[in-house]
């Protein structure tokens, strides 16, 4: 028996790059895929490839930025397969600038995929988990959401932005058996073409699959509220901390604070940050 036999998974962002290797992957471990993209032959060419190796999955090619369109998602799996197991938020964009360069239009463009996409796509899917016993729901972040990628203000936002709806949505879910993870991909794509032919190896896009599959399967249990990384040959969860911090006193000044910050009471060192690289994350290679 596969590991994802009798499920429905819905993927956006599923025509080509990490949401078709998610597809890919879903589907070669028993699950009925509804896959979205806005690129019809895309979603069509995805769909072929899953049938012709004996699975079964529909296309959709709905925005997921609209309202309607994000209806039209759990419509197309109601539709083709009766229910709704899985729903993988992967479809987003890019549109680079600093911020001074940065148009109006770039800015809402993002917003409009990665953050009301994200609603638009959730929440009638989540309103029938609700209802029909739970399932599990897993949203895309990126480093650059949490340590940030200059002349990213726009994704950086919006990609912590998704680490937040998580985290609200892990709560609201757990009574009704509804699980939530975060997953922040790194992979080789069409627009890391031009990287080293060793980067291409290592950040292989089926790599990444697995943690997906981790995720979404009984493999992980009731784990929710979880952010992982996974690519180039590692995975690892991110998670906000607090400092152990500073107590002040009754008559507390900035200069008191600024004592206490030189003393290590309130801020974190910075060699205890580890971040993801291109290459792996960093506290491997500092020892």
């Amino acid at each position: 028996m596969a590991l994802l036999d009798g499920k429905v998974a819905v993927v956006t962002g599923a025509g080509a790059g990490i949401g078709r290797a998610y597809v890919r992957a879903l589907a070669r471990e028993g699950a009925a895929v509804v896959v979205n993209d806005f690129v019809r032959e895309a979603a069509d060419d995805a769909v072929a490839e899953i049938v012709g190796h004996g699975g079964r999955a529909v296309a959709n090619v709905a925005d997921v930025g609209a309202i309607d369109g994000g209806a039209s998602l759990l419509a197309s799996a109601l539709e083709a397969f009766g229910r709704v197991d899985i729903l993988v938020n992967n479809a987003g964009i890019l549109r680079d600038a600093s911020l001074v360069k940065m148009e109006e239009a770039q800015w809402d463009a993002v917003m409009h995929v990665h953050l009301k996409g994200l609603y638009s796509a959730t929440r009638p899917i989540f309103g029938w988990m609700k209802d029909n016993g739970g399932g599990v729901i897993v949203n895309t972040t990126s480093t650059a959401g949490i340590r940030g990628n200059f002349g990213q203000s726009n994704y950086g936002a919006a990609k912590c932005g998704v680490i937040g709806f998580t985290n609200a949505l892990a709560i609201e879910g757990r009574k009704y058996g509804i699980r939530l993870w975060n997953i922040g991909p790194a992979a080789a794509t069409a627009l890391t073409a031009h990287m080293p032919e060793e980067y291409q190896r290592r950040f292989q896009i089926d790599r990444v699959a697995p943690t997906l599959l981790y995720m979404v399967s009984h493999l992980s249990g009731d784990q929710t509220g979880k952010t992982l990384l996974a690519g180039g040959g590692w995975v690892g969860e991110v998670r906000f901390e607090v400092h152990d911090g500073y107590e002040p006193s009754d008559d507390f000044t900035a200069e008191e604070l600024a004592r206490a910050v030189a003393d290590g009471k309130v801020l974190f060192p910075d060699r205890d940050a580890k971040w993801v690289t291109a290459y792996g994350p960093s506290s491997k290679r500092e020892g």
